[in-house]
């Protein structure tokens, strides 16, 4: 693959998901960063969609994860992302980065979070 990538930036959504009671009694918002390893040839000649990864459908995987059953660990939530994605043919390889952006830490933390790249086998 030469590097070709689709970039979705600060996708914020609100999810149920932690490992202390008080994290699994409310939703929180969390941010998350993907990276679409996509071949872009056909697209950048064709113009069509139908060449590529459809970015806006992605998204609403990914919601559907957060949204969804509660994961226990970051890591868990951000390989449930990771496997959305994948789904989309067009989809090679995907980084994702996930931030808790209120970890229940007793310091002044902005964010705590994990970043995974699975790769279609």
């Amino acid at each position: 693959m030469k590097g070709d990538r689709i970039e979705i930036r600060t996708l914020r959504l609100v999810g149920v998901h932690g490992l202390l009671p008080e994290e699994r009694s409310r939703p929180q918002p969390f941010e998350i960063d993907l990276d679409l390893e996509v071949d872009m040839d056909r697209a950048a000649v064709s113009d069509a969609l139908a060449d590529t990864a459809d970015y806006g459908a992605v998204i609403d995987a990914v919601a559907a994860v957060v949204a969804g059953e509660p994961h226990h660990l970051l890591e868990s939530l951000a390989a449930a992302i990771a496997d959305a994605a994948l789904a989309d043919a067009h989809v090679t390889s995907v980084t994702v980065a996930v931030r808790k952006l209120r970890p229940p830490v007793p310091r002044d933390v902005g964010s705590t979070g994990v970043r995974l790249t699975r790769t279609r086998l």
